[in-house]
């Protein structure tokens, strides 16, 4: 007997025929389409999505630490440690390889007790501090608890992880003390960590001991050796394969240091530079990060607690940007998604453009460069559509995973050409804009032949790759798109959002047209964007919802779902006036608006689950979006609601970040949201909510090109009497200015002007 579970796509089998079908299930087991078998009393669950991060423990640490320089990044426990466990998401990678999956401190064979540990606000700097437990070294010697004072600082740098380990004796006595690191490396790939099986791994190398430290090693399937080189300074007195020991002298009131340094070392490879100086390389990163800081706009409020929300998010930010050949690019997510995805870096540079544009030129670089040119099935690449995501590591490079370079996103493309307007608009660097043209125009191309695969104005996805996406809208896991009755949607598919998305594409490419002289390209791209709206309107409308339909499917059947996909169609603008009202009303009900957020999918639908990934949980980037929208049509007091819930949520957040995503509970009071076990933080359009949702509230639009900056009808909530903008550039100029919040709107004073900047405050 066998039935079927809708909410999570599998089967349950029981335990009668489970015995007759146990070998079909171990072969399928092996295939792509079926990831886990798991027997669990009388049944068993097939899961069928291979991109499903697999969670069989509860998470080992609720509040990891977590560091990311470049291509490199680590997750720590709170105690600096890395623990080795079976699904654990701990470890320090570079490349989508894992470099060292363990690494635990011990003080005469025990694990120190905890007193606290923080990453610094710049997101430079993890620091802990540890004490002894009460030590019986032998019948007549005992160290008490708290004698000894372990604190130890971490940061990342160039693919190397550096460790200071402070040793302070408070006592009265001189210790003799012995400590160790046990350390062990799987080199994993991401995805094996994210719960893939392989058929087949490469060989461990032996360890190389050294006079500092050892060298361990992995010789993957695509040849390429991989190591991880541990050092200590100064020099170990005991190395063994998997321990570092040594000896700590310390007198009374006084402290001894130890320089711990983890390295990336590949072959082939250019040389490896020598790890810096401790207090070099920290200096070198704090410099760096600074750097991108004072590029940006500087945001001070009146609330100390929205403060602290702005300078994580910030610093969050910019932690998550990463120095490419082409410019800046926010990589997605740490650890899942630290690596550059298309939809994610463009809808981050959106959120942060009035902040730091120089973050979207980059992303359109980056992707300018990785467009598609050919038809390769494998890939889901077609010429002139823009990147999914891009990865590097064994498995990648096997294509084991088709993501080394996969294009399985159907709304990446028009969002590129979206990014591209809002650019220029934001800073009128007509000659980038100029030499980006030949991709817009490939993108548009991209839109009209490729995307709209049956002739009918709408943008459909199917996947051609065997391993790709089956699913390629923002909501990409494999239950996302479905009907009211829970049944899933065949494709192709029309995604609400995705017209509005090819909407706003054509509006923006119209613009820029214009801009470069093409005054008949622009009129042409203006009248396919208002057909295109006409058509939306009467094929994706749902009166006794009131709402739009989350999409079409192949037989054009409307998918009549209460889902947040809706609100993107404010976002883009495609909506009209009246029915973007009477949305904004559906998301702001009780069944979609859970007192923190806006949901995913409605209570009352059938695959609403709120610990569901897609259906149900909240995205701030998704509830940032939609008051933009919210915005746009002056739906301010909604708009007001949105950001409020979003702030409250922060305020329980670890440093208060808001994560990936969290769990889409009604609000109880005196408690905060619900977390979600596998969600990223940071992740980069998490970070970037808090500028957007800000944006939306103060109405803030930049014309540079006529050095005009907009409010329009600006609204501030209660919590924010007074805001603060520092070194805003508008055009050739720069403006610092107080916003002061009153019942009805909010006043602008300008505490420094720089340059020919007009401010027009519309109320």
């Amino acid at each position: 007997m066998a039935t079927y579970e809708q909410e999570h796509d599998c089967w349950t089998i029981g335990e009668d025929s489970w015995r007759r079908i146990h070998s079909i299930l171990k072969r399928e087991a092996e295939k792509p389409l079926v990831t886990g078998i798991a027997a669990g009393g009388t049944n068993v669950i097939v899961v069928k999505d291979p991109y499903y991060i697999t969670t069989s423990s509860p998470a080992v640490d609720v509040q990891p630490r977590v560091l990311k320089h470049g291509d490199t990044f680590a997750v720590f426990d709170r105690y600096g440690d890395i623990r080795p466990t079976e699904w654990g998401e701990e470890g320090i990678f570079h490349d989508g390889t894992r470099l060292l999956s363990g690494l635990v401190l011990k003080l005469e064979q025990r694990r120190p007790f905890l007193l606290s540990s923080t990453v610094q606000e710049d997101n430079v700097l993890f620091t802990i501090d540890l004490t002894n437990p009460d030590i019986h070294l032998d019948d007549h010697n005992t160290i008490p608890r708290g004698t000894v004072h372990l604190f130890r600082s971490k940061f990342l740098l160039d693919g190397a992880a550096y460790e200071s380990l402070r040793i302070f004796n408070y006592g009265s006595v001189p210790l003799n003390l012995t400590l160790s690191f046990e350390f062990h490396a799987d080199f994993a790939d991401i995805f094996e960590v994210r719960g893939m099986h392989r058929q087949r791994r490469g060989r461990m190398l032996e360890p190389v001991r050294t006079e500092r430290g050892v060298v361990l090693g992995y010789q993957g399937l695509d040849d390429i050796v991989r190591r991880t080189r541990i050092e200590l300074d100064p020099a170990p007195t005991r190395v063994t394969d998997d321990e570092i020991q040594f000896e700590a002298l310390v007198q009374p009131k006084q402290e001894q240091r130890f320089i711990l340094t983890v390295r990336y070392e590949a072959e082939p490879s250019t040389a490896v530079s020598p790890p810096a100086d401790f207090r070099i390389g920290l200096q070198a990163a704090r410099e760096e990060r600074q750097s991108l800081r004072e590029n940006c706009c500087q945001i001070h409020t009146s609330n100390e607690q929205f403060n602290d929300w702005v300078n994580r998010s910030l610093s969050d930010l910019l932690m998550m940007v990463t120095r490419t050949p082409a410019g800046l690019y926010p990589y997605a997510g740490v650890p899942w998604f630290s690596t550059a995805f298309g939809r994610d870096g463009i809808i981050t540079a959106l959120q942060c453009l009035w902040l730091h544009p120089g973050i979207a030129r980059g992303v359109l670089e980056f992707l300018a460069q990785k467009q598609a040119r050919d038809v390769n099935d494998e890939q889901d690449a077609e010429p002139g559509k823009i990147l999914h995501e891009t990865r590097r590591g064994e498995m990648a490079a096997l294509r084991e995973i088709p993501f080394g370079l996969y294009y399985g996103s159907v709304d990446a493309t028009p969002l590129f050409v979206m990014l591209a307007a809002a650019y220029f608009d934001r800073t009128a660097d007509r000659d980038f804009i100029q030499r980006l043209w030949p991709h817009i125009d490939l993108a548009l191309n991209w839109i009209d032949h490729f995307g709209d695969r049956d002739g009918d104005g709408f943008v459909e996805y199917h996947r051609h790759s065997r391993d790709g996406l089956v699913h390629q809208g923002w909501k990409d896991s494999h239950d996302s798109v479905f009907h009211s009755d829970g049944s899933s949607a065949e494709g192709p598919i029309a995604l609400c959002e995705v017209q509005g998305y090819v909407y706003a594409a054509k509006c923006g490419a119209a613009r820029l047209a214009e801009a470069l002289g093409d005054r008949v390209r622009a009129a042409s791209l203006h009248e396919q964007a208002n057909r295109l709206r006409d058509r939306f309107e009467q094929a994706f409308w749902c009166e006794d919802l009131a709402t739009y339909a989350l999409a079409l499917d192949g037989q054009k059947h409307p998918c009549r779902v209460r889902t947040s996909n809706a609100g993107h169609c404010l976002f883009s603008r495609i909506a009209s006036p009246e029915r973007a009202k009477r949305v904004g009303e559906t998301l702001l009900d009780a069944s979609s608006f859970s007192g923190f957020g806006i949901r995913t999918v409605a209570e009352g639908e059938a695959r609403y689950n709120p610990m569901s990934y897609h259906n149900g949980t909240i995205w701030p980037h998704d509830n940032a979006l939609i008051a933009a929208g919210l915005a746009h049509y002056r739906l301010k007091e909604e708009c007001i609601r949105v950001l409020s819930g979003m702030f409250d949520a922060s305020l329980f957040m670890d440093f208060h970040r808001l994560p990936e995503l969290f769990c889409g509970f009604p609000r109880r009071p005196h408690e905060g949201p619900t977390h979600y076990p596998v969600a990223c933080s940071p992740q980069s359009w998490a970070a970037g909510s808090v500028f957007l949702l800000l944006q939306a509230c103060l109405g803030l639009e930049v014309d540079a090109d006529n050095n005009l900056l907009f409010f329009r009808y600006p609204l501030l909530p209660q919590s924010l009497q007074e805001i603060q903008l520092y070194h805003l550039r508008v055009g050739n100029g720069q403006v610092d200015l107080r916003l002061r919040r009153h019942d009805n709107d909010v006043g602008v004073e300008i505490l420094r002007r720089e340059g020919p900047v007009e401010i027009n405050i519309i109320k």
